[in-house]
C-alpha cells in the first residue's frame, strides 16, 4: 500500500472502463497513459513536463480505480484542488445527489466523474478545446508591425 509522499509505483496499469452511451467507445479504456496525455495538453500551449503529467494522472487514477465516479468525501483538501484544476480544464466534472433524511433535512452528496469525450478531445485532437479561444484570427494579424511605432 503506497504511503503519502511514497512515488507511486510506474508500472501501475490503473484503468476505467468507458460507459458504452460515451462517445461510443464502449470497449476503449481510459489509461493512464491516456489521462497523461490529456492533462498535459490541456494545461497550456507549452504543455505539462511529461513526469509531472504522468504523476498526477497517477494520482487521480489511483482514487477511481475502476469506478465511474468517486464521492468527494474522500479527497483531502489538497487532492481537491488538483480535481477543482482538473475541472477547470475540462478532464473532471462534478455531480450533486440530493436526499431527504428521516428527520427531513436535505443531505448532498457530491461526486466526481471523468468527462470522457473532452478527453477523447485532448488527447486526439478532435474538435476545439476550450482553452484555444485565443487562437481564434485577429483584427490585428493583417495589419503590419511598422504601424504601431511613432515616428
Amino acid at each position: 500500500m503506497k504511503r503519502k509522499g511514497e512515488p507511486l509505483n510506474e508500472s501501475l496499469n490503473i484503468i476505467t472502463k468507458l460507459r458504452k452511451s460515451d462517445a461510443g467507445a464502449s470497449d476503449a479504456t481510459l489509461t493512464v497513459e491516456h489521462l497523461t496525455k490529456a492533462i498535459k495538453n490541456s494545461i497550456d500551449k507549452q504543455g505539462m513536463p511529461e513526469e509531472e503529467a504522468r504523476a498526477m494522472a497517477q494520482h487521480v487514477m489511483n482514487f477511481f480505480g475502476y469506478s465511474e465516479r468517486i464521492i468527494d468525501n474522500v479527497l483531502e483538501p489538497e487532492d481537491r484542488d488538483a480535481f477543482y484544476m482538473l475541472e477547470d480544464a475540462g478532464i473532471l466534472m462534478t455531480e450533486r445527489e440530493e436526499t431527504t433524511l428521516y428527520d427531513g433535512r436535505e443531505w448532498r452528496i457530491h461526486y466526481w466523474m471523468f468527462r470522457k469525450e473532452r478527453i477523447s478531445e485532448l488527447i486526439y485532437g478532435r474538435g476545439r478545446s476550450e482553452g484555444q479561444m485565443d487562437e481564434d484570427p485577429s483584427v490585428y494579424d493583417d495589419i503590419p508591425e511598422d504601424i504601431w511605432s511613432r515616428e
